[in-house]
């Protein structure tokens, strides 16, 4: 089990949001101790825990914000899950601000960078991975899934008018291991490991536990299964990471390791949407739990 990987325990954060928005005090939660930590201080992760979430504080043009996604929920009495879930964010401010965004719930390994001050590059503000150095075989987790059905897709950016796509969303999990290497000028370089990636489609008759979402190891472009999804990030859509200066660059992806490669670092995430960036399917629910490696 990854550490916090149960779901058992959050951090509950009261914020009290701008008065032109209507100042309203919303819970914004994260995986961590069981804890409060009220006002509008940027969060870092408490006790140790390796989980971000996509859930953020964000003060834009002097506005107070906050945006949640990712809740605790009651999978049974005395036992809780995470449920992440796809909806749309609003922010109106008469004569200030008019917006909508689209938001996909996610957890992952790593941190994100608080205050959020804009809705640009969103990977920038996320720092994605842990130090990691073993071999497992297969992630393993439970899962429910929800998607409401004859929903379509729509991409809201909070800038621009709002756009149906075509086809439904889908929910996603993602496990990639990485050898990373930094140069003398601090860009951060990766080859690709591990590879464990799919997506879910169809709504689940309740929890189906104990699934293995299987790690291939090398260059997987010619073995049966492959799927372009699962191909190495492109240098437009990399993650992001902090350099030994403090700063926070591109990881960039620049080929398939060798099988028995030893990894330095563990990218995961798990999200209600798999498309870009401010696009998903409104109301659906991605429930996980139990969230480990297998050897």
């Amino acid at each position: 089990m990854l550490k916090f990987g149960d779901f058992e325990n959050w951090v509950a954060r009261p914020i009290k949001e701008s008065g032109i928005i209507g100042g309203k005090t919303k819970t914004v939660y994260e995986i961590g101790p069981n804890a409060t930590i009220p006002g509008d201080k940027p969060y870092t992760n408490a006790g140790g825990s390796p989980w971000a979430t996509s859930n953020v504080l964000a003060k834009v043009m002097g506005i107070t914000k906050t945006s949640n996604a990712v809740y605790p929920d009651d999978r049974a009495p005395g036992n809780r899950c995470a449920r992440l879930s796809t909806q749309m964010e609003e922010c109106k401010a008469a004569g200030m601000v008019n917006i909508d965004v689209m938001v996909a719930g996610s957890i992952f390994l790593g941190k994100m960078l608080e205050p959020v001050k804009n809705t640009k590059n969103p990977y920038s503000k996320m720092e994605m991975g842990v130090p990691f150095t073993k071999r497992p075989k297969a992630l393993r987790y439970d899962y429910k899934l929800s998607i409401p059905a004859g929903a379509g897709r729509i991409y809201s950016s909070g800038f621009g008018a709002k756009k149906e796509m075509p086809g439904t969303d889908k929910a996603e999990v993602l496990v990639l291991l990485q050898r990373r290497w930094e140069d003398a000028d601090g860009n951060i370089y990766a080859k690709r490991v591990g590879t464990g990636r799919e997506l879910l489609g169809r709504s689940t008759n309740g929890w189906v536990n104990n699934h293995n979402l299987k790690i291939n190891y090398g260059d997987i472009t010619s073995t049966p299964g492959y799927k372009p999804f699962m191909g190495l990030i492109p240098e437009a859509k990399s993650y992001y990471a902090r350099n030994s200066h403090g700063k926070m660059v591109p990881v960039r992806e620049v080929g398939w390791d060798s099988p028995d490669a030893t990894p330095t670092h563990l990218v995961l995430m798990m999200s209600s949407g798999s498309g870009e960036p401010y696009t998903g399917t409104p109301g659906m629910n991605f429930w996980v739990d139990n969230v480990g490696m297998v050897y």
